[in-house]
Protein backbone atom coordinates (compact mmCIF):
# COMPACT_ATOMS: atom_id res chain seq x y z
CA UNK A 1 0.00 0.00 0.00
CA UNK A 2 1.23 3.70 -0.74
CA UNK A 3 -1.40 6.46 0.12
CA UNK A 4 -1.44 9.83 1.47
CA UNK A 5 -4.85 10.46 2.96
CA UNK A 6 -5.76 14.16 4.07
CA UNK A 7 -8.96 14.61 6.62
CA UNK A 8 -9.62 18.31 6.84
CA UNK A 9 -6.34 19.90 7.05
CA UNK A 10 -6.00 23.42 7.45
CA UNK A 11 -1.90 24.53 6.88
CA UNK A 12 -0.39 27.68 7.85
CA UNK A 13 2.38 29.22 8.92
CA UNK A 14 3.75 31.42 11.92
CA UNK A 15 3.04 35.10 11.71
CA UNK A 16 3.74 38.03 14.29
CA UNK A 17 0.33 37.22 16.03
CA UNK A 18 -0.03 33.77 15.62
CA UNK A 19 -1.00 31.54 12.75
CA UNK A 20 -1.77 32.86 9.36
CA UNK A 21 -4.07 30.01 7.91
CA UNK A 22 -3.77 29.07 4.16
CA UNK A 23 -5.81 26.11 3.59
CA UNK A 24 -8.90 25.39 4.86
CA UNK A 25 -10.31 21.78 5.71
CA UNK A 26 -9.00 19.61 2.45
CA UNK A 27 -9.81 16.50 2.54
CA UNK A 28 -7.78 14.70 -0.53
CA UNK A 29 -5.58 11.11 -1.09
CA UNK A 30 -2.62 11.22 -3.12
CA UNK A 31 -2.12 7.56 -4.27
CA UNK A 32 0.61 5.45 -5.42
CA UNK A 33 1.28 5.40 -9.65
CA UNK A 34 0.00 8.46 -10.16
CA UNK A 35 2.00 11.71 -11.20
CA UNK A 36 0.16 15.34 -9.33
CA UNK A 37 0.59 18.19 -10.54
CA UNK A 38 -0.12 21.29 -7.93
CA UNK A 39 -1.30 24.29 -9.45
CA UNK A 40 -1.81 27.76 -8.32
CA UNK A 41 -0.59 31.51 -8.45
CA UNK A 42 1.97 32.95 -6.38
CA UNK A 43 0.98 33.29 -2.57
CA UNK A 44 -1.98 30.52 -2.79
CA UNK A 45 -0.09 28.40 -0.77
CA UNK A 46 1.20 25.82 -2.39
CA UNK A 47 4.99 25.57 -0.85
CA UNK A 48 2.93 25.56 2.46
CA UNK A 49 1.28 22.92 1.66
CA UNK A 50 4.26 21.00 0.61
CA UNK A 51 5.74 21.85 3.21
CA UNK A 52 3.17 20.67 5.77
CA UNK A 53 2.55 17.42 3.50
CA UNK A 54 6.34 16.72 4.43
CA UNK A 55 6.05 17.06 7.82
CA UNK A 56 8.69 20.35 7.98
CA UNK A 57 5.52 22.80 9.00
CA UNK A 58 2.51 21.03 11.75
CA UNK A 59 -0.76 21.36 10.50
CA UNK A 60 -3.47 23.88 12.64
CA UNK A 61 -6.04 21.24 12.23
CA UNK A 62 -6.63 17.62 10.52
CA UNK A 63 -4.89 14.65 9.72
CA UNK A 64 -2.06 13.48 7.51
CA UNK A 65 -2.03 9.32 7.19
CA UNK A 66 0.52 7.87 5.39
CA UNK A 67 0.10 4.47 4.61
CA UNK A 68 -2.48 4.44 7.98
CA UNK A 69 -0.49 5.99 10.00
CA UNK A 70 -0.35 9.11 11.01
CA UNK A 71 2.63 11.59 10.20
CA UNK A 72 3.19 13.43 13.14
CA UNK A 73 4.04 9.58 14.11
CA UNK A 74 6.86 8.63 12.20
CA UNK A 75 10.22 9.70 13.76
CA UNK A 76 13.04 11.61 11.43
CA UNK A 77 14.42 8.60 10.22
CA UNK A 78 11.69 6.93 9.47
CA UNK A 79 10.05 9.69 7.22
CA UNK A 80 13.55 9.97 5.35
CA UNK A 81 12.73 6.84 4.08
CA UNK A 82 9.34 7.12 3.29
CA UNK A 83 9.62 10.73 1.84
CA UNK A 84 11.83 12.44 -0.53
CA UNK A 85 11.58 16.60 -0.54
CA UNK A 86 12.67 18.69 -3.74
CA UNK A 87 12.96 22.38 -1.65
CA UNK A 88 13.64 25.71 -4.15
CA UNK A 89 16.19 26.54 -1.35
CA UNK A 90 19.96 26.56 -2.16
CA UNK A 91 21.38 23.56 -0.30
CA UNK A 92 24.35 24.69 2.44
CA UNK A 93 26.62 22.25 0.95
CA UNK A 94 28.82 24.14 -1.87
CA UNK A 95 32.07 22.82 -0.88
CA UNK A 96 30.49 19.45 -2.25
CA UNK A 97 30.91 17.62 -5.50
CA UNK A 98 28.09 16.84 -7.02
CA UNK A 99 28.52 13.26 -6.87
CA UNK A 100 28.73 13.71 -3.09
CA UNK A 101 26.01 15.53 -3.11
CA UNK A 102 23.66 12.94 -4.55
CA UNK A 103 25.52 10.28 -2.14
CA UNK A 104 23.73 12.15 0.60
CA UNK A 105 20.92 10.64 -0.58
CA UNK A 106 21.46 7.39 1.09
CA UNK A 107 22.39 8.76 4.65
CA UNK A 108 18.90 7.02 5.96
CA UNK A 109 20.24 3.89 4.89
CA UNK A 110 23.94 4.41 5.44
CA UNK A 111 24.03 7.79 8.54
CA UNK A 112 25.42 10.93 7.92
CA UNK A 113 28.89 9.55 7.40
CA UNK A 114 28.30 6.13 6.56
CA UNK A 115 30.29 4.29 3.69
CA UNK A 116 28.51 3.39 1.10
CA UNK A 117 27.80 -0.43 0.18
CA UNK A 118 28.22 -1.27 -3.43
CA UNK A 119 24.66 -1.25 -3.96
CA UNK A 120 24.55 2.29 -2.47
CA UNK A 121 26.95 3.29 -5.17
CA UNK A 122 25.14 2.04 -8.06
CA UNK A 123 21.90 3.59 -7.05
CA UNK A 124 23.77 6.93 -6.70
CA UNK A 125 25.24 6.01 -10.50
CA UNK A 126 21.78 5.51 -11.51
CA UNK A 127 20.06 8.48 -10.02
CA UNK A 128 22.78 10.70 -11.55
CA UNK A 129 22.08 8.61 -14.89
CA UNK A 130 18.34 9.41 -14.62
CA UNK A 131 18.45 13.21 -13.85
CA UNK A 132 21.30 13.31 -16.00
CA UNK A 133 23.95 15.26 -14.39
CA UNK A 134 26.35 12.28 -14.48
CA UNK A 135 28.59 13.99 -16.52
CA UNK A 136 29.25 16.93 -13.87
CA UNK A 137 29.98 14.41 -10.89
CA UNK A 138 33.28 16.36 -9.99
CA UNK A 139 32.02 19.35 -10.37
CA UNK A 140 31.24 21.45 -7.24
CA UNK A 141 28.25 22.97 -6.17
CA UNK A 142 28.88 26.21 -5.74
CA UNK A 143 29.92 26.51 -9.42
CA UNK A 144 26.29 25.24 -10.48
CA UNK A 145 24.08 26.87 -12.46
CA UNK A 146 20.14 26.89 -10.59
CA UNK A 147 19.10 24.39 -13.41
CA UNK A 148 22.16 22.40 -12.93
CA UNK A 149 21.84 22.34 -9.18
CA UNK A 150 18.14 21.62 -9.46
CA UNK A 151 18.68 18.70 -11.20
CA UNK A 152 21.36 17.79 -8.92
CA UNK A 153 18.90 17.42 -6.27
CA UNK A 154 16.75 15.64 -7.91
CA UNK A 155 19.00 13.38 -8.26
CA UNK A 156 19.79 12.80 -4.15
CA UNK A 157 15.76 12.72 -4.06
CA UNK A 158 16.21 9.60 -6.71
CA UNK A 159 19.46 8.07 -4.23
CA UNK A 160 17.13 8.55 -1.51
CA UNK A 161 14.48 5.47 -2.89
CA UNK A 162 11.24 6.52 -1.16
CA UNK A 163 8.12 5.83 -2.29
CA UNK A 164 6.72 9.23 -1.95
CA UNK A 165 8.80 11.95 -3.77
CA UNK A 166 7.20 15.86 -2.92
CA UNK A 167 9.15 18.50 -5.59
CA UNK A 168 8.35 22.55 -5.12
CA UNK A 169 8.49 23.78 -8.62
CA UNK A 170 11.48 21.92 -9.75
CA UNK A 171 11.80 22.61 -13.18
CA UNK A 172 11.45 26.15 -12.22
CA UNK A 173 15.06 27.06 -13.33
CA UNK A 174 15.38 24.58 -16.34
CA UNK A 175 15.58 24.89 -20.06
CA UNK A 176 12.56 23.27 -22.12
CA UNK A 177 14.20 20.39 -23.09
CA UNK A 178 15.15 19.53 -19.51
CA UNK A 179 12.02 20.39 -18.06
CA UNK A 180 10.06 18.00 -20.88
CA UNK A 181 12.74 15.60 -19.75
CA UNK A 182 12.04 15.85 -15.79
CA UNK A 183 8.50 15.73 -15.93
CA UNK A 184 8.50 12.71 -18.17
CA UNK A 185 11.07 11.20 -15.72
CA UNK A 186 8.58 11.84 -12.88
CA UNK A 187 5.56 10.64 -14.41
CA UNK A 188 7.69 7.30 -15.51
CA UNK A 189 8.57 6.49 -11.58
CA UNK A 190 5.52 7.06 -10.62
CA UNK A 191 3.81 4.51 -13.50
CA UNK A 192 6.68 2.13 -13.24
CA UNK A 193 7.89 2.02 -9.73
CA UNK A 194 4.39 2.71 -7.93
CA UNK A 195 5.54 6.16 -6.22
CA UNK A 196 3.25 9.11 -5.71
CA UNK A 197 4.90 12.07 -7.32
CA UNK A 198 3.75 15.64 -6.04
CA UNK A 199 4.78 18.64 -7.36
CA UNK A 200 4.44 22.15 -7.66
CA UNK A 201 4.85 24.10 -11.09
CA UNK A 202 3.91 26.74 -12.95
CA UNK A 203 4.09 25.22 -16.39
CA UNK A 204 0.61 24.52 -16.44
CA UNK A 205 0.25 23.35 -20.56
CA UNK A 206 2.60 21.05 -19.70
CA UNK A 207 1.21 19.39 -16.36
CA UNK A 208 -2.61 19.27 -18.55
CA UNK A 209 -0.30 16.96 -20.85
CA UNK A 210 1.45 14.80 -18.44
CA UNK A 211 -0.32 14.92 -14.92
CA UNK A 212 -2.54 12.07 -14.09
CA UNK A 213 -4.23 14.59 -11.66
CA UNK A 214 -4.32 18.26 -11.14
CA UNK A 215 -4.72 20.37 -7.71
CA UNK A 216 -5.81 23.69 -8.31
CA UNK A 217 -5.14 26.23 -5.41
CA UNK A 218 -6.84 29.41 -5.06
CA UNK A 219 -6.32 31.41 -1.94
CA UNK A 220 -10.18 32.43 -1.62
CA UNK A 221 -11.51 29.10 -3.01
CA UNK A 222 -9.77 26.07 -1.95
CA UNK A 223 -8.27 23.26 -3.41
CA UNK A 224 -10.11 21.53 -6.99
CA UNK A 225 -8.74 18.24 -7.28
CA UNK A 226 -9.44 16.15 -10.49
CA UNK A 227 -8.00 15.15 -14.04
CA UNK A 228 -6.94 17.43 -16.36
CA UNK A 229 -10.13 15.98 -18.55
CA UNK A 230 -12.29 16.20 -15.11
CA UNK A 231 -11.00 19.76 -14.61
CA UNK A 232 -11.46 20.62 -18.36
CA UNK A 233 -14.97 19.47 -18.66
CA UNK A 234 -16.81 21.10 -14.99
CA UNK A 235 -15.37 24.24 -16.76
CA UNK A 236 -12.89 24.79 -13.58
CA UNK A 237 -9.59 25.35 -15.44
CA UNK A 238 -11.38 28.03 -17.67
CA UNK A 239 -12.69 29.74 -14.19
CA UNK A 240 -8.74 29.14 -13.05
CA UNK A 241 -7.18 30.50 -15.64
CA UNK A 242 -9.07 32.43 -18.43
CA UNK A 243 -8.66 35.95 -18.95
CA UNK A 244 -7.23 38.73 -21.44
CA UNK A 245 -4.60 36.90 -23.64
CA UNK A 246 -5.51 33.55 -22.63
CA UNK A 247 -7.76 30.80 -23.65
CA UNK A 248 -8.13 27.18 -23.13
CA UNK A 249 -8.46 24.61 -26.08
CA UNK A 250 -10.69 21.93 -25.07
CA UNK A 251 -9.40 20.19 -28.70
CA UNK A 252 -5.88 20.44 -27.22
CA UNK A 253 -6.48 20.16 -23.37
CA UNK A 254 -4.29 23.02 -23.62
CA UNK A 255 -3.89 26.82 -23.35
CA UNK A 256 -3.70 29.03 -26.55
CA UNK A 257 -2.22 32.71 -26.69
CA UNK A 258 -4.79 35.07 -27.96
CA UNK A 259 -3.13 37.85 -30.06
CA UNK A 260 -4.77 40.73 -31.13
Amino acid sequence: MNKIEINRLTTGYPGRRGFIEIEKDLTATLCGGEFTCLLGPNGAGKTTLLRTLSGFLPPLSGTIMIDGRELRSYSHAELARKIGVVLTERPDVTSMTVEQLVALGRSPYTGFWGRLTGKDEKVVERSMELAHVQGMRGRLVSTLSDGERQKVMIAKALAQETPVIFLDEPTAFLDFRSKVDTMQLLKKLARQEGKIIFQSTHDVNMALQLADRIWLVDKNIGVSIGTPSELAENGELVRFFSGDGIRFNPDTGVFDLVIG
